[in-house]
């Protein structure tokens, strides 16, 4: 399994000049790779990163800039062209207009990765550890969470970001058999098993009944904006201009962390709390550019939700299964008529059946439903739907998730509102 930590880093001024100066390195060589790969199309060293890795020792006898970064990191750079071109090719296959791979300017290339070699995590204490790389130094980083013993790392990535800011990322990797062992599906029951809905009036309505609130970001979004109106009365190249666009990317930056850090809450607990998580697969993008509530979804950032809690699954032994989002608001979960309404009606009123419930509910339960099947898993016959689907609702307040750090869901809590 692979996954990556993120750490702040903190290189002394005469290390960051080095790091930027190996980026800009770096970025050299992916735009030269870009050169070959249009003009040397038919060579028989181009049109692959492993066949283009051979190309690297008559690079630094013909331009000895190449020398001063380590091999592994100018290979990984090679390869990262190659990558893009791929993700290029995927998003024409699926259909979306795409042009060609575009020459990369200073402000648009900002980072590094040594991979397999060049690198050491080392003097590991408390919060604290301090980061050797190859031909540059070291590097002391905040080391808020620790690696597992049994993880391998195999490569890391510096970059700096548009606040000014230094970060690590380390790609890890654990071995299969190192990670806890899932359930065996067959013992998944609704009581240690949920459907997630994830829905406009609340964050997650789960399909035990309860609930966790948005986030309040009406605060941050205010402060981007006055930002932003003073950035647009700065003469753009000046002093400035530069100290106020530091101040706007900050507060971007702020506004994605306070989303992402709630995020890894939420799904920390619904790992640990059951056995199965089911969660719709949605059409993010098609969401988004419908026109109502367009900005509460981009901060929902629903795609980076499920990617979450599937690579937690993971490391924590649950079962997270994605299916089909059509339909699950308009289906009856009692008896499977389908009932258009609506986004304003937020009851689910069965026309056939007669079956009442919250509208984010009965989605939720059609989403466990879905996962069974999915699992090929029968719906429990001992299990009717009536009593599967609580008669009231627990609501969690997002304040709550942030201070606790994961959301007491089975106590006690207000009503929604």
């Amino acid at each position: 399994m692979e996954y990556s930590h993120r750490y702040h880093a903190y290189p002394t001024q005469e290390v960051a000049e080095t790091v930027e100066h190996h980026i800009d390195v770096h970025r050299q060589a992916y735009n030269f790779t870009r050169y070959e790969y249009t003009t040397h199309r038919d060579a028989d060293d181009v049109g692959s990163a492993y066949k283009h890795h051979n190309r690297l020792t008559d690079w630094k006898d013909e331009f000895p800039l190449f020398k001063e970064v380590h091999s592994k990191a100018l290979q990984r750079t090679v390869t990262r062209f190659y990558q893009n071109l791929s993700n290029l090719s995927e998003q024409k296959a699926n259909g979306n207009t795409v042009g060609m791979l575009k020459w990369k300017s200073p402000a648009e290339y900002q980072s590094m990765t040594y991979s397999q070699s060049g690198f050491e995590l080392k003097n590991k204490s408390g919060r604290h550890a301090t980061l050797w790389l190859s031909k540059i130094g070291d590097i002391n980083i905040r080391y808020h969470r620790e690696i597992p013993d049994k993880t391998d790392i195999k490569e890391v990535t510096i970059k700096k970001e548009t606040t000014g800011e230094w970060f690590v990322s380390f790609g890890l990797e654990t071995d299969e058999a190192d990670l806890p062992e899932k359930p065996d599906v067959d013992s998944l029951t609704t009581n240690n098993s949920v459907g997630i809905d994830l829905g406009i009036r609340n964050y997650i309505h789960t399909s035990d009944g309860k609930t966790v609130d948005w986030l309040d970001l009406e605060d941050e979004h205010e402060q981007l904006r006055r930002e932003q109106r003073k950035l647009s009365r700065k003469e753009q190249g000046s002093n400035n201009y530069e100290k106020q666009r530091l101040k706007v990317a900050k507060a971007k930056r702020h506004l994605r962390q306070k989303v992402l850090d709630y995020q890894h809450k939420l799904t920390t607990w619904l790992v640990k709390e059951y056995d199965a998580v089911f969660v719709e697969d949605l059409n993010v993008k098609g969401m988004l550019e419908q026109s109502h509530n367009a900005r509460n979804k981009q901060d929902a950032a629903w795609r980076q939700f499920i990617t979450l809690l599937e690579y937690k699954a993971e490391l924590y032994g649950t079962h997270v299964v994605q299916v089909e989002a059509a339909g699950t608001t308009k289906e009856c979960a009692s008896c499977g008529v389908e009932a258009a309404k609506p986004i304003w009606v937020r009851e689910h009123s069965c026309p056939s059946c007669g079956f009442e419930c919250d509208r984010d509910a009965n989605a939720a339960m059609n989403v466990l439903q879905r996962g069974f099947s999915e699992l090929g898993l029968g719906w429990p016959e001992d299990t009717p739907v009536e009593t599967a689907l609580p008669t009231d609702t627990t609501s969690v307040s997002a304040k709550r998730v942030i201070e606790t750090g994961s959301p007491t869901l089975n106590e006690a809590a207000p009503a929604a509102e």
